[in-house]
């Protein structure tokens, strides 16, 4: 048997636990502080969301940004990483809020897109599923965090400072 594991021959739990805990340490040593999210429109007012391997849920697609990188920058690369989204307006700066369960020092700038979808996007690592759906038919499992952001773009309730 060799001394190299690779994902495919690890049990499915060992591998959720080892990538959570590589991505907290990532984040720990790298000292992140800002990230970026959106809710992203398609043209049929369909949002777009991802469910991750490492964190249970769905979520709006987004990640860190990186030095040297604006958020701006950050926001792009994220949608094409985790959707292969691009724009097809500019993308509307919401709200920043501070995100204590990440970090003392985290805070997550918070967009909303218009969208198109080059390709499909295809399940790997990071990405198990990916979709887009009706706000009235969000599939189960979406986090509080998506909720409550739909419902402050929606107007119906005030943007909260945290995440």
């Amino acid at each position: 048997m060799s001394d190299e594991v690779t994902p495919p021959e690890m049990s499915a739990l060992r591998y959720r636990i080892l990538t959570r805990v590589a991505h907290t340490a990532y984040f720990f040593i790298k000292g992140m502080t800002i990230g970026v999210r959106a809710a992203c429109f398609d043209d049929q007012g369909r949002i777009f969301l991802v469910r991750h391997s490492y964190i249970p849920g769905w979520h709006m697609p987004g990640g860190g940004v990186e030095r040297g990188e604006t958020v701006r920058q950050a926001l792009k690369k994220e949608l094409r990483e985790e959707g292969n989204l691009e724009l097809t307006a500019p993308a509307e700066l919401i709200h920043v809020y501070f995100n204590s369960r990440t970090s003392k020092r985290d805070h997550v700038v918070f967009f909303r897109c218009r969208v198109r979808q080059t390709a499909p996007r295809l399940r790997d690592r990071e990405i198990v599923e990916s979709g887009f759906f009706a706000l009235d038919a969000l599939p189960a499992g979406t986090t509080s965090a998506t909720l409550r952001r739909l419902k402050e773009l929606s107007g119906a309730a005030d943007y909260d400072e945290l995440w």
